[in-house]
């Protein structure tokens, strides 16, 4: 059995046949993650001290970050006494996954490749979640992740934007045979993409695609508690290829809190006189003091990795930036 210390001097122990994330988990201390397979980034950690197997293949990190002793805590196993350059989630409230079962309410076509699900949940299922979190639904044999699009209230649909990927399994039902009152089953929540304290005026959302999903259900949060955001701006950038490919963008009427949302097209050439480019670009042209911002990223892990590395350059801390990449399957 090892013990694995965090810099926050929280610690737990782990054996040599569990994941640090599982071990953690089970002492009730909670890292980042999202998939928990190693498919994408947010579980990265920092080896201070002491040495990791990987459970699985790791495809994710590079040779150099590796060199630097990062490390998946969802998929290293330690094989010393470990010092963990991170800190766990704190004192956020995460509720047990469960598996519920949901009929879908309603479907609405958005563009020509995402659509709205509204799915209801039975009188009794008690599924809470943070907004922000994911869930993975199941049809069958089929079993895909999505973002909550909604904040969390007692009794209400759960709202998910879902994009038509080519030969996709999941994307052959959701566009060509799902219908009202299908029963399918839910999953979760999921995921630790979610709203965290802060002293900084501003909160940056970058997003690309259906990657808006979570960042509408957290903004949609904070409105309902705007008291308590009163001095606060939230940035939503949203990236796309072409205007008819924006399905969404924030009531800015009716809002209680300073939204400022900014638009960024990276194909359209004509007939637009926004921000053009790639999200992450567009928010360094918006000169935000990022040494005083956090940044929620959430959409292809490319943008995501590159707003990472950017952002960082520029006086971001590597601690206020949070994300959920999209990893498709098939």
């Amino acid at each position: 059995m090892f013990q694995v210390s965090l810099k926050n001097n929280k610690t737990f122990t782990c054996d040599s046949n569990t994941t640090i994330f599982e071990a953690a988990k089970t002492a009730g201390i909670f890292l980042e993650h999202s998939c928990l397979t190693a498919r994408c980034r947010s579980c990265v950690v920092k080896v201070a001290d002491g040495a990791t197997k990987d459970k699985l293949d790791d495809l994710v990190l590079s040779v150099d970050e590796k060199a630097q002793n990062f490390a998946l805590s969802c998929n290293s196993i330690p094989t010393t006494d470990l010092l963990l350059d991170v800190e766990d989630l704190g004192n956020v409230t995460l509720y047990d996954k469960k598996i519920v079962p949901a009929k879908i309410q309603a479907i609405q076509k958005l563009t020509d490749d995402v659509i709205k699900v509204s799915l209801r949940l039975p009188p009794n299922a008690n599924f809470k979640y943070n907004s922000g979190q994911y869930v993975n639904l199941i049809k069958g044999s089929l079993k895909r992740s999505y973002s909550v699009a909604n904040a969390f209230k007692e009794k209400t649909s759960l709202e998910f934007f879902i994009k038509k990927y080519e030969n996709g399994l999941m994307s052959q039902y959701w566009f060509e045979e799902a219908k009202e009152n299908d029963l399918l089953r839910m999953e979760g929540p999921l995921g630790s993409f979610f709203l965290r304290e802060s002293n900084y005026n501003n909160i940056i959302f970058l997003a690309t695609g259906t990657g808006i999903a979570p960042i509408k259900a957290i903004l949609e949060n904070i409105e309902a508690a705007s008291s308590d955001f009163k001095d606060k701006q939230f940035l939503v950038f949203v990236g796309a290829r072409y205007k008819e490919d924006l399905f969404w963008e924030p009531n800015l009427e009716n809002n209680n809190i300073e939204i400022k949302y900014i638009p960024v097209l990276s194909r359209q050439k004509a007939d637009w006189s926004g921000e053009q480019g790639y999200v992450q670009d567009a928010v360094l042209r918006h000169h935000i003091n990022l040494e005083h911002s956090q940044v929620y990223a959430c959409g292809s892990n490319e943008m995501i990795q590159s707003a990472k590395e950017v952002f960082i350059k520029n006086k971001l801390s590597e601690s206020n930036f949070f994300s959920d990449a999209f990893v498709a399957t098939n």
